[in-house]
């Protein structure tokens, strides 16, 4: 039986600041098959090439606004095809999403819009939600659909530290956690929540009052697949050890739909 493919999705919050942080490191000693960055904040032409991208085809989904946002993938699978955004009506693209087709299988890698403070941006949110959850039907009509990313909203109270004290706050609303709520019941799974049912799992931390060192956090970050595919998950990590962003990486393991599972013992 082959290995499994390693996944490995993070919101860099800057890639020019990870790489001063560690990242290459990371990249060059984790190796993944598929490396998903959010919040690149850069453009392909201001990121030196390194060791790091060698084998790689390079996707890069920019924001037209400079220092902003932004997703990039790192595949060592060749794609049958690229798309890039959502049918979604924004002002200026800022480059929330890329969509790769292999031949059995479609990956998306997203950065979902936060609602900002004071939830000034909720009502945006919560279309965009929409239309991404179309967009996921769409390519599930076709093939299984794995996604990942930062997609800004701590799904159950047990996915942050303290959620009393952070009700109606971007990213814990009810609206946010109904949008999630709604990717599951059309036929995705949190692989993480699948095989992980323990507490104090998080994947964000604010960078104030010694958060991460304390572990006062959010899971925000994930990776979710179809139902169907649901047997193919090895593994769902949180690599908390990771640092150079207020995200640590979140890691899959999984048989992609072209191979065959291993038989279970009777």
């Amino acid at each position: 039986m082959p290995p499994p493919l390693k996944l490995v999705s993070w919101n860099v919050n800057g890639l020019r600041a990870a790489l001063n942080a560690g990242f290459a490191d990371f990249a060059l000693t984790s190796r993944p098959d598929v490396l998903c960055l959010q919040e690149i904040k850069a453009r392909p032409e201001q990121i030196p090439c390194g060791p790091w991208q060698e084998g790689y085809h390079s996707l890069w989904n920019p924001a037209v606004k400079a220092g902003y946002a932004g997703t990039a993938v790192f595949s060592r699978l060749p794609p049958l095809s690229v798309r890039f955004n959502i049918d979604f009506p924004e002002p200026a693209p800022e480059g929330r999403v890329i969509t790769v087709e292999f031949p059995h299988w479609f990956l998306v890698n997203v950065y979902t819009p936060n609602a900002r403070d004071g939830l000034r941006r909720l009502d945006y949110r919560m279309a965009w939600d929409q239309a991404f959850l179309e967009h996921l039907r769409n390519l599930a009509a076709c093939k299984p659909v794995v996604f990942c990313g930062d997609l800004n909203v701590a799904h159950r109270e047990i996915d942050l530290a303290r959620p009393a004290a952070n009700r109606r706050n971007p990213g814990f609303t009810d609206e946010e956690r109904a949008g999630f709520d709604a990717l599951l019941k059309n036929g995705f799974v949190d692989a993480f929540r699948t095989l992980h049912p323990e507490p104090h799992c998080y994947t964000w931390w604010s960078y104030r009052a010694r958060a991460r060192e304390r572990n006062v956090g959010w899971r925000i970050d994930y990776w979710c697949l179809s139902e169907s595919i649901r047997p193919r998950i090895r593994e769902a990590r949180i690599l908390s050890s990771i640092f150079g962003s207020d995200h640590c990486p979140v890691e899959l393991l999984f048989d992609p739909p072209s191979r065959r599972l291993r038989q279970a013992p009777p």
